[in-house]
């Protein structure tokens, strides 16, 4: 806020962990969680030491609906890489940090999530009231006839058109919106199977893309629960792109306490009324410890 001092971060696990308790235990928080809450479940986010951003352009709305370049490779590119992608988000697990949330949840310190992750990790580790701010990669809509369908039918399909095309990604290299790298070659012999409902229409994962607008009720629904908030507390989130940093910038606008752990800088360091730069895992389990 204007006129106040950016606090200093605190790196120390344990005592990040005193602190953060501290403000959970009051109740009423509301959980805003980014790629970083998922790199201990094997996902790279995309700005930290390892992200996935150093070595990977993240497929955009435009290139894919053809808007900036050929749509129909554009779509290739993306499904064939995103194949096999999904193999290691699917098989991937909660950690002990989405567990800990569910379990302050369930506690009813935490009123709710808002995630910008794709990866389903929250539900898959205990969270009940969770708002998926960009979408999940679960689930597949076209683009022409606005069918909605489970991941995996699109995934059956796509093997049966595709006999034989089984690499597999580098360890720790699938990207937090599923894509991965693939030589050329492979791109190029990937078959793409339209909507089942329609049989014309491209199918696109029912995510946000780079470049693409967060549906406007989704941003109500998650300003209404920031509004409705005692603190927010955001995990594991750069706070980079403004779809986030907004819920960010509303609490502190209604005087609300906002917490922000995660490694590395962050949009909201001028921002927040506490930094933890420490990491999540060790200190939301150090934050269960205190208050369960």
């Amino acid at each position: 806020m204007p006129g106040e001092r950016a606090p200093e971060p605190v790196r120390d696990p344990q005592e990040c962990a005193v602190l953060l308790a501290e403000l959970l235990g009051r109740g009423g928080a509301v959980v805003l969680s980014g790629a970083g809450l998922s790199t201990d479940s094997g996902i790279p986010d995309y700005r930290g030491p390892r992200g996935s951003l150093q070595r990977h352009v993240p497929m955009t709305y435009q290139a894919f609906t053809g808007a900036t370049e050929d749509g129909p490779a554009a779509r290739r590119r993306y499904w064939a890489r995103s194949h096999v992608g999904w193999r290691v988000i699917a098989r991937s697990r909660p950690n002990a940090g989405h567990r800990a949330v569910a379990a302050l949840e369930r506690a009813g310190l935490v009123r709710g999530t808002i995630t910008q992750n794709v990866d389903g990790l929250h539900q898959a580790g205990g969270s009940r009231d969770v708002v998926e701010l960009h979408g999940s990669l679960d689930r597949v809509v076209c683009l022409a006839c606005r069918d909605v369908s489970p991941r995996e039918r699109l995934d059956a399909r796509l093997r049966a058109a595709n006999p034989g095309f089984a690499p597999e990604p580098p360890a720790g290299e699938v990207n937090p919106d599923g894509d991965v790298d693939l030589p050329e070659e492979a791109v190029a012999r990937f078959v793409v199977v339209p909507c089942e409902r329609c049989g014309a229409g491209p199918l696109k994962p029912d995510v946000v893309f780079f470049g693409e607008t967060v549906p406007r009720p989704r941003v109500e629904e998650c300003a209404a629960r920031v509004d409705a908030a005692r603190s927010l507390v955001v995990l594991g989130s750069s706070l980079t792109v403004m779809s986030g940093y907004r819920f960010v910038l509303r609490a502190r606008r209604a005087g609300l306490p906002v917490a922000v752990l995660g490694q590395g800088p962050t949009r909201a360091d001028a921002t927040a009324t506490l930094r933890l730069d420490a990491p999540l895992t060790p200190v939301l389990s150090g934050v269960l410890d205190r208050l369960t």
